[in-house]
């Protein structure tokens, strides 16, 4: 927090002083240009040589100046931009927003966990991470989170991800010049679109006439000056015509390619100021070389040729002003050439420009991570293991707020499965997404919400949260079944991590118990890893069958002073205390009689079998309605 602050004091200040500065220049660059006006109207007045040296003189300091103008532009947007990233760190470790894009684009409703665990959306763990401004930066970071990364790339995201959280002025320039960029997915479609666009060769005669026109149209222009001869001038009059005419010939292709290209010249130009900042910075890890590695090309850095990109969409807009087009166009086949070196600068790049930008989507996606790490020193890199035994010290939820969070202590060996009891709001459905999401988490190569952990990266199977899908004329229960046919498959190829919340809840209680039960023992067959939660206490009998697997687990309740506590604290052993019938008593929904049914229900387990469960439920309906 303490970084933050000095930086926002740091960059305020530099705003305000770069401002002073962009506006005083702009102040002489006006003055400059009114006084290159004045002189000039005193030359037609006066017709006095010293006005026109003064106009000249003070017309070059107006361009001189427009440069300083556009350097101090640049300066204050990055300053601007670095205001906002400091700014907006300390809004959110005060808790007082989350001021990142939540990734809501990338919600899929049928992926193994992403919309159980809550990846995607607002307050989901995207958010938190997010601190990306490209589109593909975006799109990375959103990819890593929905598929786990093999165990050598985990190790080296791992290396990068520690090496960048001490950087924190090389992530938040990056970042900076992200924002600057101003990327959006538009501009990084029609960057690709454009280089698989028509590269077709241009006519050889064409290329050939391109460089002994202009060079005629020289030698003729020279020797008009020199002779003032009439019919030199009218042959010239001629090559002016003719240029025009063989440009004529290819301005719909000219046109073609500026529409394909359309606003993301300075994207580029962007884009490689991104790649300039990977290539002058000096790394260790074998992640962070490997990326910069691939921007290394034969004759010059990627970065170089991203300018060149840059600068040839931008001389190529010069043909939608008519005068220039036609007197460079005229001349010298300006746009012609431009042509040329366009559909030879694709020819030879555009087939590695996807990989380059990769490389700034890798950067954006360990630099976010990187960002969660430096913001939660307290969490722990896990230790990679090959042999399915999974454990974390002090497990929690990262989403949750640091001051009251309450961490647990887990370990998925020797047994390799847990069945999680305890009643309504103990804990059970916060814990199993804490699991998943600290599995997702350790699949990336990010730290963990643990004070220590040993991990076998495994992929991640969930049902949570289903909900109906309209849209497919699917009820919940079949959503369910889906997605438990959805983990079974994923098992069938390899062993996972599964997490099962209250499954079949669109059933009745007899086919949701026997369901239950025989879904356990298919997914332990298959040797998964995981939890299930259940509030059905014959499902923990299942343990007696498979001691050296399964393992019962609770979040228990307690009255105090009249009131329900929990601790979230996670325990051995079956849930004893309920929530239902203290809550139930407390409110006033039933009566003494119904307290009775209650607590002999209560005292009896075998009083959740079919034929007491329909008693209770006589009862309990008689006495409230």
């Amino acid at each position: 927090m303490n970084i933050y602050s000095s930086h926002v004091r740091l960059f305020t200040d530099q705003l305000n002083s770069i401002n002073s500065k962009y506006n005083f220049i702009s102040l002489l660059r006006l003055g400059s240009l009114l006084i290159s006006f004045t002189a000039i109207y005193y030359y037609f007045q006066q017709d006095e040589s010293t006005w026109l040296g003064l106009a000249a003189l003070f017309f070059v300091g107006f361009l001189f100046l427009m440069r300083i103008h556009s350097k101090l532009q640049f300066q204050r947007k990055m300053s601007q931009a670095l205001l906002d990233i400091n700014t907006n760190e300390i809004t959110f470790l005060e808790r007082k927003g989350i001021p990142f894009e939540n990734g809501a684009e990338f919600v899929d409703f049928h992926h193994p966990y992403a919309y159980d665990l809550d990846v995607f959306g607002n307050n989901s763990l995207f958010q938190y991470l997010n601190r990306t401004a490209t589109f593909i930066g975006k799109k990375t970071l959103a990819a890593s989170l929905l598929q786990k990364s093999s165990n050598e790339e985990i190790q080296k995201n791992q290396e990068a991800i520690k090496e960048l959280t001490q950087r924190i002025t090389f992530r938040q320039d990056f970042l900076a010049l992200a924002k600057v960029t101003e990327d959006n997915e538009q501009s990084y479609q029609s960057l690709l679109s454009w280089c698989k666009f028509n590269s077709e060769d241009l006519p050889k005669w064409t290329v050939l006439f391109s460089y002994i026109s202009p060079l005629l149209f020289l030698i003729t222009f020279i020797a008009y000056l020199i002779t003032s001869d009439l019919l030199v001038l009218k042959s010239l009059s001629y090559l002016f015509l003719i240029n025009l005419m063989v440009l004529g010939k290819f301005f719909k292709r000219i046109k073609i390619e500026i529409a394909n290209s359309d606003n993301i010249d300075k994207i580029i130009g962007n884009y490689g100021l991104l790649l300039e900042k990977i290539e002058k910075e000096s790394f260790e890890s074998s992640r962070l070389m490997e990326l910069q590695k691939q921007l290394q090309q034969k004759s010059a850095q990627s970065s170089v040729y991203l300018k060149q990109l840059s600068e040839l969409f931008s001389r190529n807009d010069t043909v939608a002003n008519l005068f220039t087009a036609v007197l460079f166009n005229g001349t010298f086949l300006f746009n012609f050439h431009v042509l040329k070196a366009l559909l030879n600068w694709k020819k030879e790049h555009a087939a590695d420009l996807k990989e380059w930008l990769a490389v700034i989507g890798e950067f954006e996606k360990l630099n976010s991570l990187a960002n969660f790490s430096y913001n939660n020193p307290d969490f722990a890199y896990p230790i990679l293991t090959n042999d399915f035994k999974i454990n974390f010290t002090n497990l929690s939820h990262p989403l949750l707020n640091p001051v009251s969070r309450v961490g647990n202590d887990v370990a998925f060996h020797p047994q390799s499965f847990m069945i999680l009891t305890g009643s309504n709001m103990s804990g059970k459905s916060t814990f199993l997404r804490s699991l998943g999401i600290n599995m997702v988490l350790a699949g990336t190569g990010s730290v963990v919400c643990a004070t220590e952990a040993h991990v076998h990266p495994l992929p991640v199977l969930v049902s949570m949260r289903l909900s109906d899908s309209l849209s497919d004329s699917e009820s919940y229960f079949f959503a369910e079944i889906k997605r438990l046919k959805q983990i079974m498959d994923g098992l069938t190829i390899e062993p996972a991590f599964v997490l099962l919340d209250e499954i079949l809840r669109g059933t009745n209680s007899d086919d949701k118990r026997n369901g239950t039960i025989e879904v356990l023992k298919k997914v332990i067959s298959k040797k998964a890893i995981g939890a299930i939660a259940t509030h059905d206490i014959e499902v923990c009998l299942t343990t007696n069958e498979f001691p050296n697997v399964l393992s019962n687990n609770c979040f228990e309740v307690e009255i105090v002073n009249d009131d329900l506590h929990f601790d979230y604290k996670l325990r051995s052993g079956i849930c004893k205390n309920k929530s239902a019938t203290f809550l139930m008593k407390k409110w006033g929904l039933f009566n003494r009689k119904g307290q009775e049914v209650f607590a002999n229900l209560s005292a009896d387990r075998q009083g959740l079998q079919r034929k007491n469960l329909c008693r209770f439920l006589f009862y309990f309906f008689n006495l409230c309605f």
